[in-house]
């Protein structure tokens, strides 16, 4: 008799370290495109936005169905969590890591582990699970073998040696034992045998990744004739189907129709239960859900037909209703207040969604699918602060309700502190900085002006550095628009959450003052032409400009109330050819990040589908300087 066995495995690792390239290969040599199926680049990467920025953002799951390869010639159903390799989407790698009995760790054979690789690993040894090693970009002319096999083993037993959990440390070494895998994942190609610096693994395929993820990780713990316990770990939604819940069976089996328990828990923490139907049951082939009846202990599938189901909740028996533990993740670690556009453009932008009511509706939604953010009430009754573990996860979540017609007003990122022992503390990160050794000095002067601290520097080949901080969150806020511009885009900087820490002292966001409207009307390119020397423009002619409205960055560290719609006045003396030789700059377009970092303590981003615009919190001249008035007397 024939029997199906299963994998449940992660693939980790940082950003761009070739994760979702690697499980496209698992997918086609497996044959889930079909014999005459296109092959698309990172089909697991769906999200538009992960597409354009070319990360992951979402955790998601595949199954790689390997025919005969299971025990007396049954299947091996290897079911693939792809992670975001990204700290500010941390709350995606939880989950995916509450699904799965081990991980295959990527490291880029030329960069070598980085903040997100020690993030990754870290979550992965606390849940006390295997981890194989897989050295991807062997093929990379600046491959480095050895030197990133031994980087990564070294890593291994730092974290191993700061656990605290006695346990974890100690399976942490025995890692050590495992086999390392060498890949090409854009070649498709795997071994375990060392290929050499700049060469692809001598194979023909991904057997041998396939081969170690048999060997190496253990089969699921679970237990077909217990009754039913299964863990909800992430979200979907189908037209036809409502909410989708993607589960990890533990023990017990679930079939299509079946009457199950569904535990969840109330505002105070108290467990609801409910006898609820199983509508559908999905099962995901290759990319694809598949309708099934019925699915197993150790498996990973979709039910749907349960309206209100949340993350962390636990679907059992209905006889022997016990629940699993819920999902924690980290703090939140950056806050930005999201409200309606206030601004005198507002429903001008080509929004259709402009209310508070649904505004809040859509916050609210949010929330069911990810578990990394809080949405807290302020005292305006339109807008709300919404905490997240970065920049990046709080952007993606901005630019998302852009896209679908929402106009905003996002305040200036702040750090979420806490006061301990009376004291406030403020989240650290700790950043790596890899650039030409000739901005060494230069990038070392910002840091310190945002109270970052040097920790190690490694000078590599190439004239190259690599540089670690331990620098204030909030002193990474604006910091990588000024990053780039000092390395003329040739740095690479990456950070990663350093736990809490005394409040370091007031930090300058930034060097430069904005360039205010001071008035309602039509920019000219007059007004343009002679305010020039004050600075760089994000406007052009004909754009409309609003009082209060931020038109441009001041050379000077102030800000600067200017006339950007003056006319030239027509006179009876000039010649017909006066105007023809006035040029301009082009003017600076600013990304959703880039105006979040550009933004004072006193401004705030209108977002719309058709603009962004930097503004003044406060619009009229007048209220600024009697609210700085005020300032000044409540100092001294």
């Amino acid at each position: 008799m024939t029997t199906t066995e299963f994998r449940n495995v992660a693939i980790v690792a940082h950003v761009d370290h070739g994760k979702t390239t690697l499980v496209n290969g698992m997918l086609e040599q497996s044959g889930a495109f079909g014999d005459h199926g296109e092959h698309t680049d990172r089909v697991m990467d769906s999200n538009d936005q992960e597409r354009e920025r070319g990360i992951t953002i979402l955790a998601k799951n595949t199954a790689v169905i390997r025919k005969g390869k299971g025990k007396d010639g049954g299947d091996l159903i290897i079911n693939v969590i792809d992670t975001p390799g990204h700290a500010d989407f941390g709350g995606e790698v939880e989950r995916g890591i509450s699904m799965v009995d081990g991980v295959v760790l990527l490291v880029d054979a030329s960069e070598g582990p980085l903040p997100q690789t020690r993030f990754v690993l870290t979550k992965a040894l606390e849940a006390k699970l295997p981890v194989i090693i897989c050295v991807n970009k062997t093929d990379r002319p600046d491959a480095r073998i050895e030197e990133v096999v031994s980087e990564s083993h070294d890593l291994l037993l730092e974290i191993a040696s700061v656990l605290e959990d006695p346990e974890a440390s100690e399976a942490a070494e025995t890692l050590l034992d495992l086999p390392v895998i060498y890949a090409s994942g854009r070649a498709g190609k795997a071994s375990t045998e060392n290929p050499g610096d700049a060469n692809e693994p001598d194979a023909e395929d991904l057997q041998a990744l396939f081969d170690v993820i048999y060997d190496v990780l253990p089969e699921p713990s679970a237990k077909i004739d217990a009754p039913l316990q299964a863990h909800v770990a992430n979200l979907d939604s189908s037209d036809f189907l409502g909410r989708i819940a993607l589960l990890r069976i533990y023990s017990g089996k679930i079939k299509k129709g079946q009457q199950v328990a569904w535990i969840s828990w109330d505002e105070d923490g108290n467990e609801v239960v409910k006898n609820v139907k199983v509508a559908e049951l999905l099962r995901t082939v290759g990319f694809e859900r598949q309708p099934d009846t019925e699915a197993i202990a150790g498996d990973i599938i979709a039910i749907s037909g349960i309206p209100q189901i949340m993350i962390g909740d636990t679907i059992a028996d209905v006889e022997h209703p016990v629940a699993l533990p819920q999902i924690h993740v980290d703090e939140p670690a950056i806050s930005m207040t999201i409200g309606v556009n206030t601004s005198p453009m507002a429903g001008q932008g080509g929004g259709d969604k402009l209310t508070a009511r649904v505004v809040k509706s859509r916050l609210d939604q949010e929330l069911i699918g990810n578990v990394s953010i809080r949405i807290l009430p302020t005292e305006r009754p339109d807008a709300w602060e919404v905490q997240g573990r970065g920049e990046m996860a709080l952007s993606v979540l901005i630019e998302n309700m852009r896209r679908e017609g929402f106009e905003l007003t996002v305040g200036k990122p702040q750090v979420v502190t806490q006061v301990i022992d009376g004291k406030v503390h403020e989240p650290y990160e700790l950043l790596t900085i890899d650039t030409p050794s000739e901005y060494q000095g230069a990038i070392t002067q910002l840091l310190a002006a945002r109270k970052g601290q040097m920790q190690s520097m490694d000078v590599r080949e190439s004239n190259w550095v690599r540089m670690i901080f331990r620098v204030p969150a909030r002193g990474l806020i604006g910091f990588r628009t000024q990053f780039m511009t000092e390395t003329r885009g040739a740095g690479i900087a990456n950070s990663i959450g350093d736990g809490l820490d005394v409040w370091a002292g007031d930090i300058k966001s930034r060097a430069t003052g904005s360039l205010v409207a001071d008035r309602t009307g039509q920019i000219t390119a007059y007004a343009l032409q002679q305010l020039s020397d004050r600075g760089d423009f994000f406007v052009e002619p004909g754009d409309e400009a609003y009082e209060g409205m931020v038109v441009g960055a001041n050379n000077r560290d102030e800000d600067m109330d200017i006339n950007i719609t003056r006319e030239k006045k027509l006179t009876n003396m000039r010649s017909a050819n006066a105007d023809a030789t006035v040029t301009l700059s082009k003017a600076r377009k600013l990304s959703l990040e880039e105006a979040l970092e550009f933004c004072g303590n006193d401004e705030c981003v209108e977002v719309a589908p058709n603009a962004l615009r930097v503004r003044k919190v406060a619009l009229s001249a007048n209220d600024r300087k009697r609210a700085a008035s005020r300032a000044k007397q409540l100092h001294k």
